[in-house]
């Protein structure tokens, strides 16, 4: 048997052994093993608008922190590049701007905005070169709507991962949203990435946790579909409470939808609300500490504040108050696994057997 492993059958299993949210050494193979073949989201095409546009972006700050440079050339396509220069590695670009091509700042290597070799100074004598080496390395990018993103170490196609959310969403004007970096926050929580996670995953704790979001969600009905790489917490509105309007060809057509609550395995979650998305990026930062970015997209601001997604900020306080609660807990010398609620935590399971995967690859 594999060292990591968890029951596919949710009702014989139990949870990941605590040493993965203790052990250095599994920290750090989790940024191979986990998260470099995952895709990532790096941005949205309102960063990169015209052609010219140069956004430098660090994947995953201070874990992988990988630079990489989103650019737009004169022929309106959209590159994800390395954004370290090939001849000493030094970052090209250090802010957004608009540019026709990218120059070093160190030594003068310079490059088209599609990563290709232009030009190099005082290299006539040089053998051999330029060899395709000498171009930026290109990453795949894949752009949904108005979201971008890339992968650093490609297993699997992009659509496996997101197929399931666009197709379910795909009704919503998602070309039509707007970033809010001042409705945007960045959260640190002391606590273990996959921990946050799992506590996403579940329903379960809205009852005992958030009593605002309680007041609003229909518990009762409250599900979670399982795909791939990813899920869906569906979250309906009691009778009364701010819901989507959906359209008749939505697979939803009925239903008084309050929230799609969707996770892409690893590290990021989508939630639709009436008003717009937010996006949250969990970043591991060190073994008990990681940052959570949440980033606001806006569609209809007269319905921000309301139902479902109406005080995010408390919830967030809520969520982070029990997990770093968890984080002392799984210290503790009597406790090494739990068991799952076969009816609320499918999510939380289906992770682990997710992280079980990649571990063993």
């Amino acid at each position: 048997m594999h060292r990591f492993f968890v029951d596919p059958n949710i009702a014989r299993a139990k949870t990941l052994h605590t040493d993965f949210y203790q052990d250095a050494d599994l920290f750090e193979l989790s940024k191979q093993k986990i998260f470099s073949p995952a895709w990532q989201l790096i941005g949205d095409t309102g960063s990169i608008n015209k052609a010219g546009s140069c956004y430098p972006v660090t994947l995953l700050e201070n874990y992988l922190d990988e630079p990489l440079l989103l650019t737009r050339d004169k022929l309106d396509e959209l590159h994800c590049l390395s954004n370290v220069c090939t001849h000493r590695g030094n970052i090209l670009i250090t802010e957004p701007c608009t540019a026709a091509n990218i120059r070093c700042k160190y030594h003068g290597r310079m490059f088209n905005l599609n990563g290709d070799f232009i030009s190099m100074p005082e290299f006539n004598e040089v053998e051999n070169f330029p060899t395709a080496e000498d171009n930026l390395v290109h990453l795949p990018l894949f752009k949904w709507n108005t979201f971008l993103f890339t992968i650093l170490k490609q297993q699997y196609h992009a659509e496996i991962f997101f197929h399931d959310m666009m197709k379910r969403v795909g009704w919503m004007p998602l070309n039509d949203l707007v970033f809010r970096a001042d409705l945007s926050h960045v959260y640190e929580v002391k606590a273990h990435w996959a921990l946050y996670c799992e506590n996403y995953l579940e329903g379960f704790h809205i009852p005992f946790v958030h009593a605002d979001l309680n007041a609003v969600i229909d518990y009762g009905n409250y599900t979670t579909e399982l795909f791939r790489f990813s899920n869906l917490q569906l979250g309906l509105a009691k009778d009364g409470e701010d819901c989507f309007d959906l359209p008749a060809h939505s697979q939803d057509f009925g239903k008084n939808i309050a929230a799609y609550y969707f996770w892409v395995f690893p590290n990021m979650m989508f939630n639709f609300y009436p008003w717009g998305v937010s996006v949250n990026i969990v970043i591991p930062q060190t073994v008990g500490i990681t940052k959570v970015n949440f980033l606001t997209y806006m569609l209809d601001e007269s319905k921000y504040k309301k139902g479902a997604g109406s005080d995010l900020d408390k919830v967030e306080m809520e969520d982070e108050a029990i997990v770093q609660n968890v984080q002392k807990g799984i210290r503790s010398s009597f406790y090494k696994h739990g068991r799952y609620s076969v009816s609320r935590e499918k999510g939380t399971h289906h992770f682990h057997r997710l992280i079980c995967e990649y571990l063993n690859t």
